[in-house]
């Protein structure tokens, strides 16, 4: 019978086998690190294109922090401006208001049927006190009122009959209440 030594071959073997197992090992450790490796270059080339970015859009930033600080000023001019626009045309509005609204007052009096004794003026409320030949024309004189354009309503506040013996004549004192429009603005 014959006898084979196989304690070389199966040493043989065991050496191959950590040999191919270093091999893997190796092979994996240069694999993870070239992986490694290319992720970083990946990540460092994507972080210096966006620091770039940024500094570009700082600069952006910065041109127009000066655009629009020179907006808000012009915006604070113009609101400046439209201030004083506005009182102008306030001024003007009142300087011109008090003419119209007594011209629409006389333009309202019924001519030799009604006489106006007293007109005041206190916070939009106009106070007309005057003689009418008789409540018919007193009536006409409120509804001419109305129609006027610098007076939004006329209210009767009251009339009597006031008689005048020496001429033998019968009139009629009243009092009218009269909102204005000019005060309506101001408001």
């Amino acid at each position: 019978m014959i006898k084979i030594n196989l304690l070389p071959f199966r040493k043989k073997r065991e050496t191959e086998n950590i040999r191919r197992q270093l091999s893997i090992f190796v092979l994996t450790v240069v694999f993870l690190a070239a992986v490694m490796v290319y992720f970083y270059l990946d990540f460092s080339i994507e972080k210096s294109g966006l620091e770039k970015q940024k500094t570009q859009k700082e600069k952006e930033l910065a041109d127009y922090a000066a655009v629009i600080k020179r907006i808000n000023e012009i915006k604070k001019k113009i609101k400046e401006i439209q201030g004083k626009l506005d009182v102008i045309k306030g001024l003007e509005k009142n300087k011109t208001g008090p003419v119209h609204l007594l011209d629409e007052i006389s333009m309202a009096v019924p001519e030799e049927k009604l006489w106006l004794a007293s007109l005041v003026e206190k916070t939009g409320i106009l106070t007309l006190k005057g003689s009418a030949m008789d409540n018919n024309t007193v009536a006409l004189f409120m509804t001419n009122l109305e129609k006027a354009e610098h007076i939004t309503s006329v209210d009767l506040k009251s009339t009597k009959l006031k008689t005048i013996a020496k001429y033998k004549l019968n009139l009629r004192d009243f009092v009218l209440s009269c909102k204005i429009y000019s005060y309506n603005l101001k408001k």
